[in-house]
């Protein structure tokens, strides 16, 4: 089936259902601002601040692999305004895991918007389903903030199952931090760009396929959009992408960020992981206690990042040893909608 006929399927489908005068219909980028707007004010409502920032969601809907035509739904009211927004995330061979995400316009909760929305969600997934290997289990994964009940019971009433709680992490640095301590022959450098993204990424890879939920993904695809994610983004500072080196192999990282989305007062660890052979040394706290001094002298008192609370490497456990407390505010919860039974791909436990 070519994506024109895909989109125009799943939209006729999606069409039954919505109030009279409501449309539902993809996004373009000329709907980027609109969608922005309805998304903040949702934001506002839910966690007290805008969050979504024009620039970002302009380059989110632009990453190599998302297909703004197939991969997104806009409600439209009467009068022409954005009420609604759903996209759903491929990423990809073997296509086992598929995310999806949305928001309504507070003002349009009552309608059974967000119903229609993940109802659509779930048959654009099941099109990717026939690209999974045979036998695979094939699952739709969403997420949303634990404080908000309503879409936690929508969740469960349309099949979801929970599956675990990721915690947003704080320290706030009041004085000046202690020095990390490296383990023995391991230096620390900021990451060589222009040179070393390719080997950078295959460090991540290798790191987290210790991560729960992780699926051994094509290489060449997953690079592209950490190229899409560095290239052309003012946020992005290779001198806060750090590297612990043994010899020429990277032993562990820590990739940061010099804020988190619009929260400009707070330095962001995006990506904090130590490869197998490195482990149990004190490494992971030597970048975390090196990333806080970085920030610190950058003027930052406040740095965060996102973990799994339930971390099969033990980082919730690190994350508290150094300092940091969960926002529970943050709290989200896990979900996921078994679209096909069959062989877990995705990584459940670790033996270590």
């Amino acid at each position: 089936m070519t994506d024109t006929l895909l989109s125009i399927g799943t939209m006729q489908a999606s069409q039954a259902g919505l109030p009279n005068g409501f449309e539902i219909r993809p996004a373009t980028m000329e709907d980027v601002e609109a969608a922005i707007r309805m998304m903040n004010t949702w934001s506002k409502q839910v966690i007290g601040r805008e969050k979504f920032i024009l620039d970002e969601v302009r380059r989110e809907w632009q990453e190599p692999g998302y297909n703004l035509e197939i991969d997104s739904r806009l409600v439209i009211d009467p009068q022409g305004r954005i009420v609604g927004f759903q996209e759903v995330f491929d990423p990809g061979h073997p296509h086992v895991r598929i995310h999806c995400w949305g928001v309504v316009d507070p003002g349009f909760t009552d309608l059974g918007l967000e119903s229609q929305l993940l109802n659509w969600a779930e048959e654009r997934a099941r099109q990717s389903v026939d690209a999974a290997p045979p036998n695979a289990r094939v699952a739709l994964v969403t997420h949303c903030l634990s404080s908000q009940t309503n879409t936690v019971a929508l969740l469960r009433s349309q099949g979801f199952d929970f599956q675990r709680h990721s915690l947003r992490m704080i320290l706030d640095i009041n004085v000046r931090p202690e020095p990390p301590v490296w383990p023995e022959g391991l230096t620390v450098r900021a990451m060589d760009v222009g040179k070393e993204e390719r080997i950078v990424v295959e460090a991540v890879r290798d790191a987290f396929r210790d991560h729960w939920g992780f699926v051994e993904s094509s290489f060449d695809e997953e690079f592209a959009r950490w190229k899409h994610l560095m290239e052309g983004n003012p946020d992005f500072d290779p001198a806060l992408w750090f590297l612990a080196l043994d010899g020429d192999q990277i032993a562990g990282f820590s990739l940061c960020w010099p804020k988190n989305r619009d929260e400009i007062e707070m330095g962001w660890v995006g990506t904090l992981g130590v490869r197998r052979p490195w482990r149990r040394q004190g490494l992971a706290l030597a970048l975390l206690q090196h990333s806080f001094f970085e920030f610190w002298k950058r003027g930052k008192l406040k740095v965060g990042l996102g973990v799994d609370a339930q971390s099969l490497t033990g980082a919730t456990r690190l994350y508290q040893k150094a300092g940091m407390h969960s926002d529970q505010e943050r709290q989200i919860s896990i979900f996921e909608k078994e679209l096909r039974p069959g062989k877990e791909l995705s990584t459940l436990s670790i033996d270590e």
